[in-house]
Parts: structure tokens; sequence; C-alpha cells
């Protein structure tokens, strides 16, 4: 499979989920933020054999629900997620249905942490939370990140992300108990329709292209075939990285729902980079380094592993380009009204501009070369 060479160099903090263990550097000496160590520690006394006090080490990826790496005195360590403190909307930070996820796919092929348990009641830590074990292992998140491995091991590494990506749409969800989760049918369309909407309704400028490729992908939309769990964000650095190379743990469930599954492999394949080459929708993505699988090695272990027609794949590359560019407008938006009258911001909005010029473009070529 030949992507177009039109890529800008995307870097997306603002997208960014959490994982872990990346610690924050400067922890709180006092309480941390959204933490009521007493209440929590009350808590994980009933679920947990910690011993004595509990440090609790905010990891830095994202700007997204928070996450808590918890460590008692004997150096056992849990993983805590709750929503970020301040106004949120419930239904963008649902621990429950995070919760929900991770404990429907315990006993499946797909690797997930364990979960301790869930805490609804709000007097606790002031709001929603759940726990689950600690995975011990290695994020790779750049090109940098990927030279503490052998071109073997990143082969192993990018053999297993594939193949559990295969073992996550194999399962079925009436039979783990998602089948409720969301709904099945018209994934795509559902897609393209809120974030058609969303931008029609919050953006502050004309944007012609992506309209105009929002109607050529309405047109060409394929037809759906099944239905299954799509992650909404699987890619190398959602996952965590054991000491066999192999993938420990896929994290980061927020936009978990039902749908079309091969939205989730063409949404891995959009971050993935063109091997031989520097460009890509992010900076430095580790699957550029030598040993990652190239694309079209891993179109075919998926078509392999799952048996399913990818000759649609490129439909599905075409609209995360879109898709993405619709969220960082929204970013931007966002990013424009909270700055004004604090600063210069000319610099960054050129640089949202760019990113999102560059994606629409990328989503243009893709769709042409089909």
């Amino acid at each position: 499979m030949d992507w177009p060479e039109q890529f800008l160099k995307i870097h997306i903090p603002e997208l960014c989920l959490t994982v872990f263990p990346i610690y924050a550097s400067a922890m709180t000496n006092g309480e941390p933020a959204g933490i009521d160590r007493e209440n929590v520690t009350n808590w994980l006394q009933e679920r947990t054999s910690i011993e004595g006090h509990l440090r609790f080490d905010l990891v830095t990826h994202g700007r997204s629900n928070l996450t808590y790496v918890v460590s008692d005195e004997k150096e056992d360590k849990w993983v805590l997620r709750r929503p970020p403190t301040g106004h949120v909307l419930a239904s963008a930070h649902d621990m429950s249905r995070e919760h929900r996820i991770i404990s429907a796919l315990q006993k499946s092929h797909v690797p997930v942490p364990s979960v301790i348990g869930m805490c609804n009641d709000d007097s606790v830590t002031g709001a929603p939370f759940f726990v689950m074990s600690f995975v011990d292992g290695h994020i790779v998140k750049d090109i940098e990140d990927s030279k503490a491995f052998t071109p073997a091991q990143r082969r192993i590494q990018s053999e297993s992300l594939v193949d559990v990506l295969a073992e996550l749409h194999a399962v079925d969800p009436d039979k783990v108990g998602l089948g409720d989760l969301g709904k099945k049918e018209d994934y795509v369309g559902r897609q393209l329709r809120r974030w058609k909407r969303q931008v029609d309704e919050g953006s502050d400028r004309d944007l012609p292209l992506f309209n105009d490729l929002h109607s050529k992908l309405e047109t060409r939309k394929p037809q759906q075939i099944g239905s299954g769990i799509t992650h909404g964000d699987y890619r190398l650095d959602n996952c965590m990285i054991g000491a066999d190379n192999k993938i420990a743990a896929v994290l980061d469930w927020e936009l978990c729902t039902l749908g079309d599954v091969l939205a989730d492999l063409g949404g891995m394949l959009m971050w993935w980079g063109k091997s031989g080459n520097d460009t890509s929708v992010m900076n430095d993505p580790p699957t550029l380094a030598d040993g990652y699988l190239t694309i079209d090695e891993v179109t075919e272990r998926y078509a392999k592993a799952s048996g399913k027609d990818l000759s649609s794949l490129s439909y599905y590359v075409a609209f995360q380009f879109w898709r993405l560019a619709a969220i960082i407008e929204g970013v931007r938006v966002r990013f424009t009204a909270g700055a004004m009258g604090d600063k210069d911001i000319g610099d960054e909005l050129r640089g949202f501009k760019l990113r999102i010029d560059g994606l629409l473009q990328a989503s243009a070529s893709t769709l042409e070369s089909i």
C-alpha cells in the first residue's frame, strides 16, 4: 500500500491520552490534585494489601483524565484514574465506562491491567475513580525511545501490536457484556455527522476543503461489514511493552465504542509514518525506526490474522485524517477563546492552522489515491 507524500510533521500534545509509568517530575509535597489521601487510603485498604503511607505520582502524558501511580512503603504499585479537577463534561470523562470495558476484557486475549475496583462515591475524593494493577514495562513514544531496542525487538513489538488489534476486533461484544456499549451500525456515518456538526457549530472560520472532503467521504463510504469493539486511539504509544517486547497492556480506553473496526486500523496507520522517509503526521514516530513493520507488512499481517477484506483501507485512513483535523479545529477554537488578551498567540494559531491544513491535504491525497 502506497500512502501519498504530502504529510506534515505534526505533534499534537493536546490530544495525547494518559499513559504510565512516566511520572511527573515535580510531585506536590502536600495533597495531590484530585486526591483525598486519607479517604483513598481507607478505600484501598479494604481491597488491597497496602502497607504504610501512600505516594501518588501524577503521570505526565496528556491533558485528559488524571492518572496516578500509587505506591506504598513496600513499593507495591497500583494505578488510579479519575476525571480532571474542575468543571468537566461527565460524558467525556466517564470512569465507570472505562472501568467496565477493562473489566469485560479481563478473560479475553486482549492484554489489559487487572481491575481492583470502581468507586462511584464522589465523597471519597471528589469524583468517581477506579484502580487497576500497575503493569511494568515501556512506553515507546518516538524514535528516541525506540533506540532502547534492537531492530529485532522492534519487529516483535509491531507484530504484537497488530496481533492484539486483531484479537480485540475478534471479541464478540455481546459475549463479554459490552453489547450495549454503543450503536453498532453506520459507525463512519455517525462519526462524519458528529464531527461535521461540531465544526459547523463551533468553528469561527470557513473551511472549504474540510466541507468538500466531508461530502466525498460521505459519498464514498464503504459498506460496514459487521461490527466490533473499536479502541478509538490504538497505536504503539497507547500500549505498554513488556519485557518480552510484546504488548503487556492496552491503555487509554476513553474513546472505545462499538462499530466499524477497520476505522481502528486506519487510525493506527495514520500515525504510523512511511518507512523509508521522514514524513509523518507526528514528530518522529517510533514506527519509522528500523525493524518496525512497514505499512504493507502491517496490512498483510492484520488481514491474515483477522480474515477481513482490506480493499477499502485507504478510505479509512483518509477518514481518520479528516476526523483528526476536525478534532484539532475544536482545540484551536478553545485555545483561541481561552488565550485571547493574555498574550500574542499569532504563532500558536498559525501552527494550529498549518496542522489542520496538512491533515486535510493528507486526507484529500489519500482519497485521490484510491
